[in-house]
Formats: structure tokens, C-alpha cells, sequence
């Protein structure tokens, strides 16, 4: 893990450890609780629209940013409990993306890989 996400592993594990909360923290219970908080954060931006939710009030960005805070602090206690090392994960993660949907074929467009796998553009 590069080192903030380091820091903030270790914050956590105190964090939990302080308040035996380690028990409930299971990848499976982490996971869950994970979807929660995206789900939180899908909920700040429910009901606005395009351009509303390009251009949030202080509150609403405020709200935002905890829920971002949230998801990202469950992702390393989870990453740390499976022994994943987010960076590397990511970098990896963004290789195949690169091979999945290359520049000259997707450029601009939104369709899944599957479609330039089948050879639909």
C-alpha cells in the first residue's frame, strides 16, 4: 500500500481496535456496509439535475465529501483485511481497462466492452 493509503490502514485498524469493532468487520460485513455508503452517496445527488449536480451549495458538497470519505475508508479496511494493495490494484485495474476499451475504438462513446468485443461501434 503507498503510504496514505498506509496511514489511513493503520488509522482505521486503531480506530476499530479502540472500539472492538474488529469483530464485526468481516469482508463480507464490509462489503455490505461499502454499498451502503455508495448508496449515501448516490442519495446527496437524487433528484438533481445534470447541472445541478455540477454545481453543489457548500452543504451539498460538504455532504459529499464525508460520503466520498466513507466509501474510500471502507475500501482500505477492506483492502487491509484481504491483504490488497489498493495502488497497485488500481494501476493493474487500469491496464486492462486500456486493453478493454482502446482509445481509437471508444472515443466518445459510452457502450460496454462487449459491444467493441462483438465489433459493435
Amino acid at each position: 500500500m503507498s503510504d496514505p493509503f498506509k496511514q489511513l490502514h493503520l488509522a482505521m485498524n486503531q480506530f476499530a481496535a479502540e472500539r472492538d469493532w474488529d469483530q464485526f468487520h468481516s469482508p463480507k460485513n464490509l462489503a455490505m456496509a461499502l454499498t451502503v455508503e455508495a448508496a449515501e452517496l448516490q442519495e446527496c445527488f437524487q433528484w438533481l439535475t445534470e447541472a445541478q449536480s455540477k454545481d453543489l451549495d457548500e452543504a451539498q458538497l460538504a455532504a459529499v465529501r464525508d460520503e466520498i470519505a466513507d466509501v474510500q475508508l471502507y475500501l482500505i479496511r477492506l483492502a487491509g483485511k484481504l491483504g490488497v494493495d489498493i495502488e497497485q490494484a488500481c494501476w493493474e485495474k487500469m491496464e486492462k481497462n486500456a486493453k478493454k476499451y482502446p482509445a481509437e475504438q471508444v472515443k466518445g462513446s459510452a457502450k460496454k466492452y462487449t459491444h467493441y468485443e462483438n465489433g459493435d461501434v
